[in-house]
């Protein structure tokens, strides 16, 4: 069937929802925000792309249509048709709030959220926010903002509407175990810095510590940054910090990989028809390799997974901690005609070594468990003791 054959039958199919639904195009969904049956033009386009751009799942038009006729949202209608919660719809107040994200300044609360046990969780408070100041925990649920529930949200939804301008306010409601309360937070202007840490914690050893603790526009210049002060303080081994590290931008993931990696594939990218492409590193500025140990654990994920990946694969770094996320999938961004825009997985990667990583993770070369709680104050540097970076320190030190 043609392209123009099926973009009319859709455009029928959709044509035929006025007649069905009538006023309810512009009737709000009660606690999501995403309005039903909206903008047909829209719905076409997102149609068009996931059925042209979707990486690893066949997609039918009609079955699209059929899921957009039943949910009545656009959201509603990938998540039915589609076994892939990355791939999304973003009205445009969502969209302006991620793309501000990569740049690590906006107005909001200061958590990473996402979903877990279909519900919106906080991952981590970020440090020295309101949300952190506010006593709010990770594995908190969110169950609602503003008054409007969050059930049926996307995570762009709950996002633009924690978001907003500084000094204004939101109130949260937080279920954390059985307990259910209220916590009222005035927003700021969040000011996330991707490489929050950088010391020298073995004066003796000369091992250098850096931490980054999400991957953006800044994240390579402030990780430069942060290796030339150790470099002036005579480092001779390195401890990179990528534990609850959720990813970020695949560019910055690939800068980060490309600046101790040379001579081998930073990774490869896999298209719909299986074929890999590999994304080579460059030897130009390639720093000269010393020990390095990895931290990683089950909240490092995605571009954190390709940097973990590229520098085990190539033999520079120990991988120490736990088993990272499993995110083996990359998702391009589409703005479309209305201001919206759409994020489609389009590839999938493997790691520097070809190693397939999507829904298993990268088990680290050596474990080092810990509990929940101690997770939570090393997040927030308030542990006593850190058992994965003194292994990792012990680690190194055999290798000086």
């Amino acid at each position: 069937m043609s392209r123009r054959v099926v973009i009319s039958v859709v455009l029928l199919a959709l044509l035929s929802i006025t007649f069905a639904y009538g006023s309810w195009f512009t009737s709000p969904v009660a606690g999501s925000g995403e309005v039903r049956f909206g903008d047909i033009g829209t719905v076409m386009e997102v149609i068009a792309l996931v059925k042209t751009r979707h990486y690893f799942q066949p997609v039918n038009t009609f079955d699209l249509v059929k899921s957009y006729i039943s949910t009545g949202t656009i959201n509603g209608m990938l998540r039915t048709a589609l076994d892939d919660p990355y791939t999304r719809h973003m009205d445009a107040a969502a969209f302006e709030n991620m793309m501000n994200t990569t740049t690590g300044i906006y107005g909001g609360v200061g958590l990473v959220v996402g979903i877990q046990d279909d519900r919106l969780t906080i991952v981590s408070p970020i440090k020295g926010t309101p949300g952190e100041r506010a006593g709010l925990r990770r594995e908190d649920k969110i169950i609602g903002i503003d008054g409007k529930d969050t059930t049926y949200m996307t995570l762009d939804e709950a996002v633009s509407l924690m978001r907003g301008k500084e000094q204004t306010d939101v109130h949260l409601t937080i279920q954390r175990g059985e307990e259910i309360f209220e916590v009222h937070i005035t927003r700021e202007l969040i000011n996330v810095e991707s490489v929050t840490e950088v010391e020298m914690v073995d004066e003796e050893y000369g091992i250098g510590y850096i931490q980054i603790t999400n991957f953006s526009d800044r994240t390579y210049d402030e990780l430069v940054n942060g290796l030339e002060k150790l470099d002036r303080q005579n480092m001779r081994a390195l401890v990179l910090d990528l534990r609850h590290n959720p990813g970020g931008t695949l560019n910055a993931a690939l800068q980060v990989s490309n600046e101790f990696v040379s001579g081998a594939p930073l990774l490869y990218l896999e298209d719909k028809e299986g074929n890999r492409t590999p994304f080579e590193s460059t030897e130009a500025g390639t720093r000269t390799p010393i020990p390095m140990v990895v931290l990683i654990n089950g909240g490092s994920a995605s571009a954190s997974e390709i940097v973990s990946g590229a520098l085990r694969d190539n033999g520079l770094a120990t991988l120490v901690g736990t088993t990272t996320f499993g995110k083996g999938l990359v998702q391009s961004l589409y703005p479309l005609r209305d201001g919206s825009a759409i994020t489609i997985t389009e590839q999938g990667y493997l790691t520097s070594g070809g190693y397939d990583i999507n829904g298993v993770g990268i088990e680290p070369d050596i474990v080092v468990e810990i509990t929940l709680e101690e997770e939570e104050a090393i997040y927030l540097g308030e542990a006593e003791y850190d058992a994965q970076l003194e292994k990792g320190l012990e680690v190194l030190r055999t290798q000086l």
